[in-house]
């Protein structure tokens, strides 16, 4: 089910606790790593759309651009230097990719050869975008049709999973994933539901325990909550101390998120462990 997983680093402090739950991964489900880095080369549109378009024209000039070629090529370097440095003294499976082009539009080419991307929650430039999701993250889950890894700034080993499950036809995707990890990690799996109705609540619950039974989990627990999804699914987690969070992606249609937000990107925005999320 997982056998190759594509790994997205930048440099940024994100990308140390990427390699280490990568490494967790693809030593539990003996995969094949693809470290990516790519090089943003954004910054030499932007440059000269400026010197064409812009209010005041500037044009870059060609020592601009290179010596601009030049860091980004150095640091790419850096990047995958340590990421060999780490997986090769971990002793896993691994490969490396450097690639140029728009971050977004690289990783989901790549993702069509993985099983699961892994991404951190915020970029390189997270010191200014403050608890706002990374605009490479937010484009890339919206788009990709594997499920995305979301790590936060630092690892811990994953222990105990909660999946939150609705009865929807996305969270339903979720609950293989959920089998799948818990299984071979041997780790216990909590479901929780979120709903105002008991009599709907139990019958979402006997659901998925109907459904994992067909795996060999060392414990499954049942939780119903009543109020906000997004809240109860975060204080949820923080109760029984998961270290993960499966869910479905995206339930809600683009109009509710622009007034509300969706629940995903409210989980995203605010859980303190790493969510797997799946469509």
């Amino acid at each position: 089910m997982i056998k190759s997983i594509l790994l997205a680093v930048d440099g940024s402090p994100y990308s140390e606790p990427i390699l280490q739950y990568g490494i967790l991964l693809g030593k539990a489900f003996q995969a094949r790593l693809r470290v990516l880095t790519v090089m943003d080369i954004r910054i030499f549109e932007w440059a000269v759309a400026i010197g064409v378009e812009g209010f005041a024209p500037i044009i870059p000039s060609s020592t601009y651009q290179e010596e601009s070629q030049r860091l980004l090529e150095e640091k790419a370097e850096k990047v995958l230097q340590r990421a060999s440095e780490v997986l090769g003294e971990a002793g896993v499976n691994f490969q490396l990719e450097k690639e140029s082009g728009s971050p977004v539009d690289v990783i989901l080419e790549k993702s069509k050869l993985a099983d699961l991307v892994v991404m951190g929650s915020r970029g390189e430039f997270e010191r200014w975008s403050d608890k706002m999701l990374g605009a490479t993250l937010e484009a890339v889950t919206r788009q990709c049709t594997k499920p995305v890894f979301i790590v936060r700034k630092h690892f811990q080993p994953i222990k105990r999973l909660l999946v939150a499950y609705d009865g929807s036809v996305n969270s339903n995707r979720v609950l293989p994933w959920a089998g799948f990890i818990a299984s071979q990690l041997q780790i216990p799996l909590a479901v929780l539901t979120v709903q105002a109705h008991r009599e709907e609540a139990e019958k979402i619950l006997q659901e998925a325990q109907d459904y994992l039974s067909a795996y060999a989990l060392p414990e499954l627990s049942l939780i119903h909550k009543e109020g906000d999804p997004a809240e109860k699914i975060v204080d949820t987690c923080k109760e029984i101390q998961a270290d993960l969070i499966l869910m479905g992606s995206y339930g809600h249609s683009r109009i509710r998120e622009a007034i509300l937000g969706s629940i995903t990107v409210q989980v995203m925005r605010t859980s303190p462990v790493p969510i797997l999320m799946v469509k």
